[in-house]
């Protein structure tokens, strides 16, 4: 009888060990994957269009004719809009100048691996 139970026990132990080990297994499978996906699918984004975003005054307003001031900021850097007095909120000493100061000094894209390596030499 004890014999039996110590069985039933034994299986239920090794059960539960197995159910662990394949749970950690699989875990690691996806976070590699999730790694390597990250990795494969970045995106690059041009840390130009937080600049133009934050020297526009910030209404998400849409009276550009975008959506806010995140879709206005990409077209000023991609030159699909020229002129960002478009911003009827928008001031020209203290939004506009200062815009067309900062692609002017900024022709080409900014990528943060870029900035990183700079700094780093």
């Amino acid at each position: 009888m004890i014999n039996l139970l110590f069985d039933q026990n034994l299986d239920n132990g090794l059960a539960i060990l197995y159910s662990i080990l394949v749970l950690v297994a699989l875990g690691a499978i996806f976070a590699f994957l999730l790694c390597l996906f990250f990795q494969i699918f970045k995106v690059k984004e041009d840390l130009r269009v937080r600049e133009v975003e934050k020297k526009l005054p910030g209404y998400n307003c849409g009276a550009c004719g975008n959506p806010g001031c995140h879709d206005m900021a990409e077209k000023l850097v991609s030159g699909e809009i020229k002129d960002p007095s478009l911003c009827k909120p928008g001031k020209k000493e203290t939004n506009f100048d200062p815009i067309v100061a900062y692609l002017a000094a900024n022709p080409a894209p900014i990528y943060e691996e870029e900035t990183k390596k700079e700094k780093e030499n």
